[in-house]
């Protein structure tokens, strides 16, 4: 497949997906107005090329578990390398190259704070050339993850959007937690790999009856410790520049800046932190003019803002899902 934009048919499916992974082809194509065959087409096309793919995903807050950003400073030479061992990793996502190359900058979460960051700084390749590393503790994440990025495609009509809406349960309390089940691991990886995969399938990665897995995951998805996302180049959808903003803001603003920059369209993902910068941003725009224009007008405009550190993504070596087979990137080099 082509590597440029989508056409519109190709945006109203990503839209739709974005809205409900595991919803029915036939039952997109019916919101769309235009044949199964069709539908099942753009669908095979866009993820045998590796353009997109859908993907499960847990939402770490709901099994207790914690989640660390690492930034790992190493010199040119060193950094792909480095990169490619944090993206086998199974407890790391997010694995990109920025600042020119110098720096890997990944998520990793542990099911313990004592976990995570220092086991998997102990696991680094042991070689000079890694120059420094620092660990940043998520405190909370207003925008991202089980939310969606809102500068999605925008391709559906209000009504098609209502109609493609999953039917949930109420959102459970913030505080809940959804203990480990013995076979949640391996559902919990497929779905990493293959958001839509069928109950059969899952069924043979966790050993349960597919009326077993049916439940497990609606129930998961209930209680908003799974949700279902697309993988898909920023760059398809028309956004050619991507950038990691670390901001420092004092502890009385933190929450009013971070709420005004969640609202932004070009938004992708905004955190509290721990560490002297203490909220992360990641931001994606249409291109390198387009970003000065929102960090003069729209960062210049959080007067509470002290100071502001712009990483450019080079390559994004791991997005959310589990790594794709060696020789087969799911998006190239920007």
């Amino acid at each position: 497949m082509d590597s440029g934009p989508l056409d519109d048919l190709d945006r109203r499916l990503v839209h739709a997906l974005q809205l409900d992974g595991r919803a029915p082809l036939k039952y997109i194509a019916e919101v769309l107005g235009v044949s199964d065959q069709t539908v099942a087409r753009r669908y095979r096309r866009l993820r045998g090329s590796g353009a997109m793919r859908v993907l499960g995903l847990p939402h770490a807050g709901r099994f207790g578990h914690i989640e660390w950003l690492v930034r790992v400073r190493c010199t040119p030479d060193t950094a792909g390398g480095v990169a490619a061992a944090l993206a086998r990793r199974d407890d790391t996502s997010w694995v990109s190259l920025t600042a020119g190359g110098t720096e890997i900058v990944c998520l990793t979460r542990a099911p313990h704070r004592s976990d995570g960051a220092a086991l998997l700084l102990q696991k680094l390749p042991r070689t000079p050339r890694v120059v420094d590393i620092s660990a940043h503790y998520i405190l909370h994440t207003f925008f991202g993850g089980p939310t969606g990025w809102h500068g999605r495609t925008r391709a559906l009509s209000d009504e098609q959007a209502r109609l493609l809406q999953p039917r949930l349960a109420e959102p459970p309390p913030r505080g809940l937690r959804v203990p480990m089940r013995e076979g949640d691991g391996a559902l919990l990886a497929a779905l990493a790999s293959d958001g839509r995969a069928g109950y059969a399938e899952l069924a043979a990665a966790t050993g349960w009856s597919e009326s077993t897995v049916r439940r497990r995951l609606e129930y998961l998805r209930d209680v908003r410790a799974l949700f279902f996302d697309v993988e898909i180049d920023a760059a398809l959808l028309g956004y050619e520049t991507e950038i990691m903003l670390w901001l420092t803001v004092p502890p009385a603003e933190l929450v009013s800046v971070a709420e005004q920059l969640s609202q932004q369209p070009e938004a992708v993902f905004t955190a509290a932190v721990s560490g002297q910068s203490n909220l992360v941003a990641i931001v994606v725009c249409r291109d390198i003019d387009a970003f000065y224009d929102f960090m003069t007008t729209r960062i210049g405009a959080l007067r509470a803002v002290s100071h502001v550190e712009s990483a450019p993504v080079l390559q994004s070596v791991k997005r959310a899902g589990r790594l794709l087979p060696a020789g087969r990137p799911l998006f190239p080099s920007r």
